[in-house]
């Protein structure tokens, strides 16, 4: 309810007229209306962002200031390959670097698509781990579909408590740390190979030693990590002008690429573009399409996972990522630890980025603030 004073004219008129007045403004039909957005808010977006700016502006504010979504640093939102919003929280701004945590899945998933391309992998003969194909070793069985798909069915316990005997944590910074491929690759058989869906920070790292090991096989820890680094910008950063993409390696010189990879807002979305468009740039096939045909196929052990990607598909399990089918069942995403999100909708031409720190009890309600904005687009 809104009441301007004019003092000078109210004050000839009597005290029951002002109260009638009140009392018509109060009886309004429908809600209040919105309070006006800060003015940052709305120079966020730009002046054609495709759908009606202010509606695009409160869904992006509300990311940054409502109290239940965690603690949003950088937003970005791309439509039809153009920046239409971009927004970063105190501190933070468009040069910094992220680290994507398991985002940097689907950017390892990339890289084992151009060796697989380039003849150097299968995906379905045996996964070339010297260790596993001992003779009467049940994990010859595992293939590089199954790693990829996260159906490896290796003994691999992800996000556990107390978190200190967590898999992920014991390999990252305890026991496992100097040689994380090691480590991840010893663990035992748990499932039949392809028969059961466990995500897994350590799968990832065993297909980043795998593809250490095809580049420079044989090689030390530096010169393992120099080949990588150089695919890694030959291949994938140069081309797509990730100037700043950057991997972290262990003291084996494995590519950490199941949680270490850094990037700045814009060049994590310039990452979901290249998804969207099919593994193109600017009309340059770095992987094949069939490749990100690949990663975005249901894994037959999970319908709301790929091949290092989430799908917005309804789960099976107690952890839902997307938006569980709403809006188009063609929307997937990298998806990491504490809300980092490269949302990509091919239908409705959009890439959203969001970075930042959200607990796991906020992370539905970040998550679903995310499919409103998302759901302002329509689709094609």
């Amino acid at each position: 309810m809104t009441l301007l004073l004019f003092p000078s004219r109210l004050s000839t008129r009597a005290p029951s007229l002002i109260a009638l007045a009140l009392l018509a403004a109060c009886s309004q039909n429908g809600p209040p209306p919105e309070p006006p957005l800060p003015a940052a808010a709305m120079e966020a977006v730009s002046e054609d962002p495709g759908v009606p700016r202010e509606p695009l502006a409160r869904a992006i504010d509300q990311l940054f200031t409502a109290e239940d979504l965690g603690d949003t640093r950088a937003l970005l939102v791309l439509h039809q390959g153009e920046v239409v919003a971009e927004r970063y929280g105190e501190g933070y701004d468009a040069d910094m670097r992220f680290t994507g945590w398991s985002m940097s899945k689907s950017v390892t998933a990339v890289l084992l698509g151009m060796m697989v391309a380039d003849g150097r992998l299968r995906l379905d003969d045996p996964a070339p781990v010297p260790l596993w194909q001992r003779a009467g070793d049940p994990r010859s069985g595992i293939t590089l579909r199954h790693l990829l798909q996260m159906r490896s069915g290796l003994h691999h316990e992800e996000a556990r408590e107390p978190a200190y005997k967590s898999d992920e944590v014991r390999m990252l910074f305890l026991d496992g740390r100097d040689d994380m491929a090691g480590w991840a690759e010893a663990q035992s058989l748990e499932y039949e190979p392809g028969s059961t869906f466990a995500f897994s920070t350590a799968t990832s790292v065993i297909l980043s030693d795998i593809a250490g090991n095809t580049l420079a096989p044989d090689a030390s820890p530096d010169e393992r990590q120099r080949e990588m680094e150089q695919f890694i910008e030959a291949r994938l950063a140069a081309p797509l002008g990730m100037d700043s993409l950057t991997g972290e390696f262990d003291a084996s010189g494995t590519l950490v690429g199941g949680s270490h990879f850094w990037a700045t807002p814009r060049d994590w979305a310039r990452f979901g573009e290249f998804l969207r468009n099919g593994g193109s740039v600017r009309g340059v096939q770095l992987v094949p399409r069939n490749w990100i045909e690949f990663m975005r196929r249901p894994s037959p052990a999970s319908p709301d996972y790929g091949a290092q990607l989430w799908l917005n598909r309804p789960s099976e399990t107690d952890r839902e990522e997307l938006f569980g089918g709403a809006i188009d069942d063609g929307i997937f995403a990298a998806v990491g630890h504490l809300g980092q999100y490269v949302i990509v909708s091919p239908r409705q031409q959009l890439t959203v980025v969001h970075l930042g720190k959200t607990d796991n009890e906020d992370r539905v309600a970040l998550v679903d603030a995310l499919e409103r904005l998302v759901a302002l687009y329509p689709s094609r």
